[in-house]
């Protein structure tokens, strides 16, 4: 995957696919310290010892649909190669939480991408997953809560297409905001 949101996106995916309805998503930008850091936290069903042993080897999967799972093994490829690191903490009926380093200023690492269009889809399963999306640059933070929308909303649906909308570009504009200090 060319972008860190894609690495993201797909992470959040499998925790929606293994139960999740609590969903926390956070990147951090910390230019003095060269350092980009992310952490994917659920709720979900959670991984025994030696599905946790596993995860990040690209020929082991806990689906029964295929056999291989690349997305953990990818990710940390690409936080390595960035003079980073990758680590999996999970226990059953706990959840999962994957977090992650980068050197910011890499020539390796990918670059951030889309992070609207990541929580934008992410968003659709807003009837069953509550999603906390935290960004962070230099000490400034963006925050997008679905529940808070929700609770905006009046209790409308999140992912009803126009506010499916609003979502993705609040994302980019505040993210837009926090890097254009």
């Amino acid at each position: 995957m060319r972008e860190l949101a894609l690495h993201l996106l797909d992470i959040a995916r499998n925790s929606i696919e293994a139960g999740a309805t609590a969903l926390e998503l956070e990147v951090c930008e910390e230019p003095t310290a060269d350092e980009l850091t992310f952490r994917v936290r659920d709720n979900g069903r959670g991984m025994d010892a030696e599905a946790l042993r596993r995860a990040t080897d690209p020929f082991f999967s806990t689906r029964t649909t295929r056999k291989q799972g690349l997305g953990l093994s990818l990710l940390k490829e690409a936080c390595e190669r960035s003079e980073g690191w990758l680590e999996v903490e999970s226990a059953p009926g706990v959840g999962t939480t994957v977090r992650g380093r980068m050197r910011l200023s890499h020539v390796d690492r990918p670059p951030l991408g889309r992070m609207g269009g990541v929580i934008q889809a992410l968003a659709c399963e807003g009837e069953r997953v509550s999603l906390r999306y935290r960004h962070v640059v230099g000490g400034r933070e963006f925050v997008l809560d679905t529940e808070a929308v929700r609770r905006e909303l009046g209790g409308g649906r999140v992912n009803a297409p126009a506010v499916l909308c609003w979502i993705e570009r609040s994302v980019e504009a505040g993210l837009s905001a926090l890097h254009s200090v």
